[in-house]
């Protein structure tokens, strides 16, 4: 959700900025727009769209050695090119780029600038008309940046130029995600270390309420006292192949693909030299001090959660709680008296989640994070956490990281029995290879399920997703996966709950997607399937191994009850892409969406 890049060096800025906005597309953004400066000037090129459209308003004479870009997505103000960053003062003199929310610009607004004519309906604006306003007033850069960040309510990470100065990029941050990059004879910000790997993978870690002023051999990083702080740079493993689509021709339908390797690295790294499942002693301590477990999460994380709630009560006999994280932040539960609070976010940069984690540690409750970003927001502010090593994810609709999500989740559950003395015959890590494999076997599939699509979604407007058990929890992941990219109306039911209002809305030709791979409600879910059935629904059934019968849809191979979600979710992932494909739409960036929600 929104991208920030700038660059200060010695190489002309434009095309370094276009590239880096680029990586950034897949975090959703609905305009885009770069301010490139020189010695004497600063200028501002801007669109509505996409960065295909952005580049033909570049003007390609003009250079700068100094810059800032930025990917909106829209909170104040319509799509526009008006709207869109970077932001200039009135005199000029000034140029910004913003992400995030500024809760009280209304009150900066009448406060301080009612003698100001404002451009935009952003809250954005409000932030570089008042650097301008206190610069005007005698303040240095400097001092009217600082000025201005203390007024400031919410959240945000920030570029400056001023044109008066030639050789310093300022910034700032505070709750929003904001990296300083290391190079040689220059230096970067970027919001996602993805953005600038063409340039550099040596990275600075800033902190909420820091100031820095960037320079192509300099970084200085103050504090809100503006006491300056030396920190170490780390390098980010990350391989700039990873983010290339290669031979596939979208990223969705390149990480689905990756599934099997990504269980393999999970599998990988999570046991030792033994075989035997290993996580950190620390959290291990967590878990066996914790009374209560609380799950935070949101969209696809909270799906996940659902299913991990599962896992820690049948096998570790530990109550868990899952909940939606913008819900919990502002209607919080009675909480036992020893919890520990689970946090599940691919980005590690959900400000809902981050709301509730600032909220617990004040309370001084116990945190772990689990999440595919090390050094992310929610992984440097918990105690402790646990990195899914699923690589890379670009495409909006999460699919590698939810079953990464789900094999952690197992994997720390289990370790929570073992450690509580729980008795379990199943051997996690053998059964896990057996998932790997039959990942790979319905990815090998993917013609039969594009028959699927064909059969049941063509012209279909919505849809239902039915399941019992652990099936209802990948139901609703079904659901949101469609919804999400197709723009199909999906819906996940518990398969008994259909007949409580809901199957009202079956008519003739409806199409319902019934899974059953739990032998324990495997006829209560061919009922309610009938149920509708005999209503007009066209009904697709995808069953387990030893569970199918004649005129199922189609059949997942047969692995451990309790781990069907790493399975069968991998058949409606597939079913999701090709509803989209076939509609036309964009499969790795659908409207109104972004991939990292870093507004609450």
């Amino acid at each position: 959700m929104c991208g920030i890049v700038g660059y200060i060096g010695s190489s002309d800025t434009k095309e370094i900025l276009l590239k880096g906005l680029e990586k950034l597309e897949y975090r959703g953004y609905d305009s885009a727009g770069i301010a490139v400066k020189n010695e004497t000037e600063t200028k501002v090129f801007k669109e509505k769209g996409r960065i295909a459209d952005l580049r033909k308003r570049v003007d390609e004479n003009f250079s700068g050695t100094t810059g800032i870009g930025h990917t909106r997505w829209a909170t104040h103000g319509e799509p526009s090119v008006t709207n869109s960053h970077p932001h200039q003062s009135s005199d000029k003199r000034f140029t910004l780029v913003h992400n995030g929310v500024i809760e009280n610009y209304k009150q900066l607004k009448e406060e301080y600038l009612n003698d100001t004519k404002l451009m935009s309906d952003t809250d954005t604006e409000i932030i570089v008309q008042l650097v301008a306003k206190f610069a005007q007033e005698g303040s240095s850069t400097l001092e009217a940046f600082q000025k201005t960040l203390s007024l400031l309510h919410g959240s945000y990470a920030i570029g400056l130029l001023d044109n008066d100065d030639d050789h310093t990029i300022y910034a700032a941050k505070n709750k929003s995600p904001l990296l300083l990059g290391k190079g040689d004879g220059f230096n970067v910000i970027t919001s996602d270390a993805m953005a600038m790997l063409e340039l550099t993978n040596e990275f600075v870690e800033l902190m909420d309420g820091e100031v820095i002023q960037l320079m192509e051999d300099q970084m200085i990083i103050r504090d809100m006292e503006g006491t300056e702080i030396e920190r170490e740079s780390y390098i980010a493993e990350i391989d700039a192949s990873d983010t290339e689509l290669g031979t596939y021709p979208h990223y969705m339908i390149k990480e689905i693909n990756e599934q099997p390797q990504v269980m393999r690295k999970i599998i990988k790294e999570y046991q030792d030299d033994n075989g035997d499942l290993k996580i950190d002693k620390n959290i291990i301590k967590q878990l066996n001090e914790a009374d209560r477990l609380y799950i935070i999460a949101a969209g696809t994380s909270y799906h996940a959660g659902l299913i991990g709630k599962e896992y820690f009560e049948k096998w570790a006999g530990v109550p868990t709680e899952v909940h939606v994280a913008s819900e919990f932040v502002y209607n919080t539960p009675l909480l036992s008296e020893n919890p520990l609070f689970i946090f599940i976010s691919q980005s590690g940069e959900t400000a809902d989640s981050r709301a509730v984690l600032v909220d617990i540690k004040e309370k001084g409750y116990k945190s772990l994070t689990i999440t595919n970003v090390p050094g992310s927001t929610l992984s440097r502010e918990a105690d402790e956490t646990l990195i899914l090593h699923a690589g890379p994810e670009i495409a909006v609709a999460s699919t590698k990281a939810y079953v990464a999500q789900i094999a952690v989740l197992a994997i720390t559950a289990a370790v929570t029995a073992r450690e509580l003395n729980k008795v379990s015959d199943m051997n996690l890590m053998s059964e896990l290879a057996k998932v790997t494999t039959a990942i790979t076997s319905v990815i090998e599939d993917a013609d039969k399920i594009e028959e699927i699509v064909k059969s049941y979604l063509e012209t279909a407007r919505n849809t239902f997703f039915i399941g019992r058990a652990m099936d209802y929890y990948v139901g609703l992941e079904g659901a949101l996966k469609l919804k999400e990219i197709s723009y199909i109306q999906a819906e996940g039911f518990a398969g008994g709950e259909l007949k409580h209002g809901t199957i009202a809305l079956i008519e003739e030709g409806t199409p319902v997607f019934a899974l059953s791979t739990q032998e324990k409600v495997d006829l209560n879910i061919r009922s309610n399937a009938q149920e509708v059935k005999a209503r007009g629904a066209n009904v697709c059934v995808v069953a387990m191994e030893g569970l199918e019968q004649e005129g199922d849809a189609y059949v997942i191979p047969r692995v451990d009850d309790m781990l069907t979600p790493l399975v069968s979710v991998v058949v409606y992932q597939l079913i999701s892409y090709y509803a989209a494909l076939h509609r036309g739409n964009d499969v790795d960036k659908p409207r109104n969406l972004a991939k990292s929600v870093t507004v609450e």
